[in-house]
């Protein structure tokens, strides 16, 4: 075995020693490039915030780590193969136990098209590497083969205790490569621990919506089998993992505009004589306790009319002779009779099930996504204020006139009309969903790494009360059949390319065991959601200077220059504790609750 650890040392030392020359604390671990001649490979480090294309060169640039306590960490161990050759490479971190290191390899997902509208200089790579084959999907394996001519890299995730002694750490990250031979690269990191201890995050809801249909279609379960609920439940867990506290209920199935098969529907209903419903809720209960025991503590509803135009009810099925069959047909009537009837004998139902299980004070409930027709969506709204005072409504809606009239309670705008929802001093939560494109804020897979993760810090800045995103793992079919499944490892935007940017419709990916694969997308997302918490815990006020570059979500840093010393003079001035000086963000619902 060619040992290459000397070099790879001595490359670190050296980068280190010249580091030290800075006035800041020595907190850096360098890493430049090292060359495995027999292998014919170079291996160098990474950060998160990178991604590394097949046709990526090496970087010369230094590994800085930087960590609050309680907090997660991310970076990359990357090789290029050089030969003609596969290269079979196994990657570990050496000597980092106390942080819990977590190896992945960073699957490719081909991407046909650029996003719409977008310049250059805000797409990945300025426009070279896409269209083409994109880092994303994160699989759980320390060893992977390197074909010849392409870069390659392992995710390497630490976890920082609460209780981590502050200051530097030394490990090693060891790629052996085996092709003519076994090669040994070791590669030197240091991370430094900041004193502050992360707090919860707190004020700032974050809901992603799952798809129930998607997971029995990708993984051909019946409808809630038990090993639906086994893959269901892992998907709440990694949700929970990433920042989201608010846990979506598909009570009825999407207000989509056409009859399922298979419908996701977790309300069990039933109808004896003509218009007389009987409600089962045990599916209900059984995933709503399941959400309480991961940790969530809010609660998300399925809308109660159709999308858009406002114009009809979603459908709702019972089971008939083994068939899920609508109690009313599409294009029943806003508020026919019939429907009129089914709400007013299951509004009282849902809200006893509610309170017997004392979730009320934490929900949020939709009445009609993204209305167009406001004379529609009023005739609704005050149909529930009658039957349903009780409810706060919460829907994302475009047009300011709908929150300034009242009309919903928690107003969810396009970050794009952000702007004049704050002009009209209304509070409200944001989203985006395939839009806006071109240099405002998004998640997709061609959008630069340091623009996503500075997503916290936007929502931050600009005092956003909470997050929506519609796609956490929708692996269907965009178009008049929704019941047929992607290949989500082949197409990223569900059928629906380039209208539908890469990325949008799902940030996991449907892992063999069950267990949702993560994407890169997806934890740069949780490192922003990680980041507002470190404002918080740092009593960082969103008027501060050090945040005054975020203009609005169009105009902000998105540079991991800036990232870097933010973050840099956060940590190594808080106090251990924080100061708690930061304003709590007022709550966008009455009765929620502070997840802790």
């Amino acid at each position: 075995m060619k040992s290459l650890t000397t070099l790879a040392m001595a490359v670190g030392l050296a980068a280190a020693t010249a580091l030290a020359d800075h006035d800041e604390p020595s907190n850096e671990a360098a890493s430049g490039p090292v060359e495995a001649p027999a292998a014919r490979a170079v291996c160098w480090l990474a950060t998160s915030l990178e991604r590394v294309f097949p046709q990526s060169p090496p970087s010369a640039a230094d590994l800085r780590l930087l960590a609050a306590r309680n907090s997660i960490i991310a970076y990359q161990a990357c090789v290029r193969n050089n030969s003609e050759r596969p290269l079979r490479v196994t990657c570990a971190a050496d000597g980092a136990d106390v942080f819990a290191p977590r190896v992945r390899f960073v699957g490719l997902t081909p991407v046909q098209h650029v996003t719409l509208d977008t310049p250059l200089d805000e797409l990945d790579g300025g426009g070279k590497y896409v269209p083409g084959l994109v880092p994303d999907p994160l699989w759980p394996k320390t060893t992977a083969e390197v074909c010849p001519f392409e870069s390659r890299s392992f995710w390497i995730t630490l976890s920082v205790p609460k209780d981590a002694a502050p200051g530097e750490h030394s490990f090693r990250v060891c790629l052996t490569l085996n092709e003519a031979g076994e090669q040994r690269v070791e590669l030197p990191v240091r991370l430094t621990v900041a004193p502050l201890v992360l707090q919860p995050r707190r004020g700032f809801p974050v809901t992603h919506w799952w798809w129930a249909s998607s997971t029995w279609e990708q993984y051909k379960t019946e409808m809630f089998h038990e090993r639906w609920w086994q893959i269901t439940r892992a998907q709440m867990e990694n949700l929970f993992a990433h920042g989201n506290d608010v846990a979506y209920v598909p009570m009825f199935a999407f207000a989509f505009p056409k009859a399922f098969e298979r419908p996701g529907q977790m309300l069990i209903v039933e109808e004896g004589p003509p218009g007389v419903y009987r409600f089962d809720w045990s599916r209900v209960k059984r995933f709503t306790d399941m959400c309480r025991e991961i940790g969530f503590r809010q609660f998300e509803w399925s809308h109660l009319f159709m999308q858009w135009s406002v114009d009809q009810p979603p459908l709702v099925y019972k089971l008939e002779q083994g068939k899920h069959v609508p109690l009313w047909p599409i294009g029943e009537p806003l508020l026919s009779p019939r429907y009129s009837a089914f709400l007013q004998q299951l509004l009282p139902q849902w809200k006893k099930f509610l309170d017997e299980e004392r979730l009320l004070p934490h929900c949020y409930f939709h009445l009609a996504d993204e209305p167009q027709n406001l004379e529609n969506y009023r005739a609704a709204r005050e149909f529930l204020r009658r039957e349903a005072p009780w409810m706060r409504v919460m829907d994302a809606v475009q047009d300011v006139a709908v929150a300034r009239q009242g009309l919903t309670d928690v107003p969810v705008a396009l970050l794009n009309v952000s702007q004049s929802y704050a002009a009209a001093g209304i509070p409200h939560w944001v989203y985006y969903c395939c839009v806006p494109t071109g240099r405002h804020l998004n998640r997709f897979m061609d959008t630069p790494l340091p623009k996503i993760r500075m997503a916290g810090w936007t929502f931050y800045r600009l005092q956003a009360q909470g997050f929506l995103h519609w796609g956490y793992n929708y692996w269907s079919k965009l178009n008049d059949d929704q019941e047929q499944p992607i290949d989500p490892f082949t197409d990223a935007a569900a059928g629906a390319s380039p209208g539908i940017p890469a990325g949008d419709p799902f940030v996991v990916y449907p892992g063999p065991d069950g267990r949702p694969l993560d994407s890169i997308r997806w934890e740069v997302f949780a490192e922003s959601l990680q980041d507002y918490a470190l404002l918080q815990s740092a009593g960082i006020r969103p008027d501060d200077a050090l945040l005054a570059p975020i203009k609005s979500y169009e105009e902000f840093p998105k540079s991991q220059a800036w990232l870097d010393e933010a973050r840099r003079a956060i940590l190594l001035s808080a106090p251990p504790a924080g100061n708690g000086d930061a304003p709590e963000q007022p709550p966008s619902h009455p009765h929620r609750a502070v997840a802790e």
